[in-house]
């Protein structure tokens, strides 16, 4: 007698909250390709990258368990909900890493900056397939919908065993009626400007509001995300966990 195929495992992480509508909407089409796992924040960690927590017990929370699906909730950052998942709860390593989808584009050098970007470093560093996914929609509830195809497409391209996996890919979906395509692009450089709204309290004290803009360096280089994104296509930026720059080795060992 034929033994049932095992199914895929997914996990599923991300930096807005494990109560987040891109988060929902990820695992409800992550379960039509395998069992999933869900370990989020239990409040929002935008901005928190690759940060561990360090000096605070972590404690995660199970939020259901089905079969099929696993959700939990933890206070720590986006990458320590992946660390602890795959450490302690999860019964083994997954056959694929999803985050997201983010409220908010991951384009350019944000990735830096991403704790949904962070999800999907460290799942390159357990060789597991890795992806996070952004939506250009920062609305309190943004209509996920035309990501759909997008998402479909490279989870089964990541099920099928078709992407590498010492990279990593940041995918990042336009805010309109229907996707043009996909292009595979390298990440716009540029800086963020404007960064901060100096203001001040009732107390008379200056305080200081993350804001600014994304400038990028060329925003006519047909080669980044950024420009892609403006026309209505979808962008996918592999990422690699080594920052190292290589190219300069030689040149500083004969400096040095």
């Amino acid at each position: 007698m034929t033994q049932p195929t095992q199914r895929p495992l997914i996990f599923i992480g991300n930096d807005d909250g494990y109560q987040a509508g891109g988060l929902n909407f990820l695992a409800n089409v992550a379960r039509r390709y395998g069992d999933i796992f869900v370990a989020a924040p239990s409040t929002h960690q935008s901005g928190k990258s690759s940060a561990l927590t360090v000096d605070t017990p972590i404690r995660a929370t199970l939020v259901s368990d089905t079969p099929g699906a696993t959700v939990y909730h933890v206070n720590g950052t986006p990458v320590d909900c992946i660390k602890l998942a795959t450490d302690k709860l999860m019964p083994r390593l997954p056959d694929l890493v999803l985050s997201g989808i983010n409220h908010g584009y991951n384009s350019g050098n944000s990735a830096i900056y991403s704790g949904t970007m962070g999800v999907a470093f460290e799942g390159t560093f357990l060789g597991v397939p890795s992806i996070g996914f952004s939506y250009g929609d920062y609305s309190a509830s943004p209509d996920f919908s035309p990501c759909l195809p997008i998402v479909k497409r490279f989870i089964e391209l990541a099920l099928d065993g078709l992407l590498p996996t010492e990279v990593c890919y940041n995918i990042n979906i336009p805010k309109c009626d229907e996707v043009k395509g996909i292009k595979a692009a390298k990440a716009a450089m540029g800086r963020w400007v404007e960064e901060y709204d100096s203001r001040i309290d009732p107390h008379g004290r200056t305080y200081h509001w993350l804001t600014g803009k994304y400038a990028p360096t060329d925003p006519d280089d047909e080669s980044q995300d950024l420009y892609w994104l403006q026309r209505g296509f979808a962008t996918v930026v592999p990422c690699r966990a080594d920052q190292t720059a290589h190219d300069t080795i030689q040149a500083l060992s004969r400096l040095i």
